[in-house]
């Protein structure tokens, strides 16, 4: 089969066709969102080589429980042995034996076909396109945030960064009741949220004292320092942690969401005099992703600005470099 391979440079190769296990499915892609994790992958993260992607839409070709054959299926990224403690508490993402798709140690969805295990799928309503389909993992580790903490209606919250999932991220907190800030520096990715009933903020520099500079908007409000309870951290970029301290309040919490290859460096000092809880968040739940789109709950296809060929891959990813870019997919012909 075709697919994208990185073993430090990224290029299309025939490669072997996957062959499912026991208990797994094979699955023809349809379509692959590029993130900004296998853009960090490219640059080192994780140390991964071969396949990468783990964002799809596909459709399940071959399969013992032939009750999946031809549905179309999105699926759980982490492949987990399925008996440790963290198993069984329902965390398979911390399963100490887990594998993860694309990112470590298995074969990801940039390619003609992939294979997961049938406890990783998720059939796809008939309502959801593939277009909106390929975002369930992201809105999935969207949503994830309001597993980890509760959010008090009216809330105010601070989204620092308007990329992807910067703009999941904010209308999955706005739709449970958030005051939502979105803070980024371009300007149309800014409007293209605005419809969506979030506040925005194209956001220059925050300097070192906490100030921030933006185009002046009547309605647009001011980025004091220390004025929102939640700060989440966007930016896929290691000096968003530290601009993200600067605009919490005291005993607020800050999210971090971005993975990148370079260590973020902020001022310990801040964190533990102002009583802020930093909190990781990750990977999320497939079902209530599914449920958001369903519903026409999040706006997502607004979001798409370039569909590749698979074979043309390596010119997505140079694509991604553009300014005027938001999520591109890969569509499997």
């Amino acid at each position: 089969m075709k697919a994208l391979y990185f073993d430090g440079q990224l290029s299309l190769r025939d490669v072997p066709d996957p062959k499912p296990g026991p208990g797994e499915a094979l699955i023809r892609v349809r379509l692959a969102g590029i993130c900004g994790t296998d853009r960090q992958i490219l640059k080192g993260y994780s140390g991964f080589h071969g396949i990468p992607g783990h964002e799809f839409v596909g459709e399940v070709v071959e399969c013992e429980d032939k009750r999946w054959i031809g549905r179309r299926v999105v699926g759980d990224i982490n492949v987990t042995c399925g008996h440790c403690e963290w198993c069984r508490r329902g965390l398979g993402r911390h399963c100490v034996s887990r594998t993860v798709m694309g990112i470590i140690g298995r074969p990801g969805a940039f390619a003609e076909f992939v294979t997961l295990p049938i406890a990783n799928l998720h059939e796809v309503p008939d309502e959801v396109p593939d277009e909106e389909a390929v975002f369930v993992e992201p809105l999935a580790a969207a949503a994830e945030i309001l597993e980890q903490m509760p959010l008090a209606p009216g809330t105010r919250v601070a989204v620092l960064g308007a990329g992807r999932l910067g703009l999941l991220v904010a209308q999955v907190l706005r739709h449970v009741g958030g005051e939502v800030t979105l803070i980024g520096r371009s300007e149309w990715k800014l409007k293209l949220a605005q419809p969506w009933g979030l506040n925005t903020v194209k956001l220059e520099q925050v300097g070192a004292r906490g100030t921030a500079s933006q185009h002046a908007q009547v309605d647009t409000p001011l980025l004091a320092p220390r004025s929102f309870g939640v700060v989440v951290e966007a930016t896929s970029s290691p000096e968003g942690l530290e601009q993200a301290l600067q605009l919490v309040e005291p005993r607020g919490t800050v999210v971090m969401k971005s993975t990148f290859h370079e260590p973020a460096h902020f001022d310990t000092a801040n964190l533990v005099v102002n009583e802020i809880t930093l909190l990781g968040s990750r990977c999320g739940n497939f079902a209530t992703a599914i449920d958001l789109l369903r519903r026409d709950a999040i706006h997502v296809e607004e979001m798409i600005s370039r569909v590749f060929a698979l074979a043309d891959g390596p010119e997505a990813f140079a694509y991604l470099e553009s300014a005027s870019c938001l999520k591109v997919l890969l569509r499997n012909d």
